[in-house]
């Protein structure tokens, strides 16, 4: 990834997070309990009431990434 883009994605990021700590929260617990096989699923309505729904199915090498993420939002 670009480093210059993951400057300017800093800041945003950050904004995000105060303006929704909840998601951190939400996340750093997700860290802990997801294994092999769990399914994350995702819907999103838009302010014109559509709705759109997706899921992933986690596997081994999504594991590490989540067991990182989790270390990095407990601290």
């Amino acid at each position: 990834m670009n480093p210059l883009a993951m400057m300017k994605l800093k800041p945003l990021f950050e904004t995000f997070c105060q303006d929704h700590p909840k998601f951190l929260m939400f996340l750093g617990a997700v860290g802990g309990a997801v294994d092999k096989d769990s399914i994350i699923e995702m819907t999103l309505t838009n302010s014109q009431g559509q709705t759109m729904k997706t899921n992933i199915k986690i596997n081994d090498n999504d594991l590490e990434l989540f067991q990182e993420l989790a270390k990095l939002l407990k601290k």
